[in-house]
């Protein structure tokens, strides 16, 4: 798909998303009209192969659309991703019958695609699993309980992640593709978050019954499709959505000091205010560049058939994630500060960077980085070069 191509498939779902992103926070509800918009866009076909209707995996397509969709709905952008580096997974590491029979429904936007990697004990740790398959008269049976499934209530399918058999360690973990149809799904939990509201995070049971084909890629080795696609492309659609909704946010607090009839707020001929501006605009062209050249190396990579589960590609991955994470939060929390209580912290300020703040505050939470930092510094030990970006 061309960019003007691109464009015009944006532009209904922008409106419609920014129409709806007040509500969407207020209510802490799934963006429902946004959905739909991008359903009839044929934007749900980013990492389907062009022979099954879908518009293939340009990776610099995927971040710019994650971040103009959160500069309108950082929820409604977030959703996207998680969808879109699903449906690469999927489209990777499946097997043909499964492919030819999902994908061109994915593309046409028949199939919005939920991901199921989270249990009780485990937390988000991707690589574990507790809940098994058991394997009876050529099927695949499983029980599951998943404390945060990202649209789940809404998903026509779902990505599960589940323990190769009953026998097998916690680290053998299988990926199963199953269809709402499939599955008996009970709700628990509720969903009233600081931020990333209309994400409607909330728990689900989910039990079922699968034929082996369904199983994505090779029993027991999800580490492999985690590694060479979901892990990457999670980081960078993340990491676009949030450098989205933080330039969004500085489109609008520029325009605001800009506008003739602004009453009160910062004086634009302070040196201070000039500093203040010009540090936001660094962190966020700072995010934006390692974005961008990331993107280039890994698609370079991908096009040479080379690995992404490599060290130095972890670890730039890793500091993209971080960097972003921090940055654009860090970026949200100046704007604040410098439109001031009135200009910026009220719900009732002339710019809601409120909103923006609260969802920009999760991306720390957003896998880790707790977590994050010390992996990647076991990393960087790996790399005693200093092999940069």
């Amino acid at each position: 798909m061309s960019a003007a191509a691109y464009e015009s498939a944006l532009a209904g779902v922008l409106g419609t998303a920014r129409e709806h992103a007040e509500k969407v926070d207020r209510e802490a509800v799934f963006p429902a009209e946004s959905m739909a918009a991008l359903r009839a866009s044929g934007l749900m076909g980013m990492f389907v192969p062009r022979e099954y209707g879908g518009l293939g995996d340009d990776l610099h397509a995927y971040t710019q659309i994650a971040s103009r969709l959160a500069a309108a709905c950082a929820s409604t952008a977030a959703i996207w991703t998680m969808h879109a580096f699903q449906v690469d997974g999927l489209s990777r590491f499946a097997g043909d019958r499964l492919r030819q029979a999902v994908l061109p429904t994915i593309a046409a936007g028949g199939t919005y695609l939920a991901s199921v990697t989270t249990e009780a004990r485990k937390g988000a740790d991707l690589f574990t699993a507790e809940a098994p398959l058991t394997w009876r008269d050529g099927r695949a049976d499983f029980e599951r309980d998943a404390p945060v499934v990202t649209g789940g209530r809404h998903a026509e399918a779902f990505l599960i992640t589940l323990r190769r058999t009953p026998e097998a360690q916690p680290h053998e973990v299988s990926l199963v593709y199953a269809e709402r149809a499939q599955l008996r799904i009970g709700e628990h939990g509720e969903w009233d978050p600081l931020g990333m509201r209309g994400t409607e995070s909330i728990g689900l049971t989910i039990s079922g019954s699968v034929s082996p084909d369904q199983v994505v890629g090779q029993p027991g080795r999800f580490e492999d499709i985690a590694r060479e696609s979901m892990v990457p492309l999670a980081h960078l659609g993340w990491s676009a959505c949030w450098l989205g909704t933080a330039c969004g946010a500085f489109s609008d607090l520029l325009r605001w000091l800009r506008s003739p009839t602004r009453r009160g707020g910062p004086d634009l001929g302070s040196d201070l205010v000039r500093e203040r501006l010009a540090r936001i605009r660094v962190d966020l062209d700072l995010v934006s560049a390692y974005l961008t050249r990331l993107c280039d190396e890994l698609t370079a990579a991908r096009s040479a058939g080379r690995s992404w589960s490599d060290a130095h590609t972890r670890l730039r991955v890793n500091t993209l994630k971080l960097a972003a994470s921090e940055l654009t939060f860090k970026a949200a929390d100046s704007m604040v500060q410098l439109a001031g209580m009135n200009g910026g912290y009220s719900r009732l300020a002339p710019v809601k960077f409120e909103r923006h703040f609260r969802d920009l505050r999760s991306a720390r939470l957003n896998h880790s980085n707790d977590r994050m930092w010390p992996a990647t510094g076991a990393l960087a030990l790996l790399d005693p070069k200093v092999t940069l970006l």
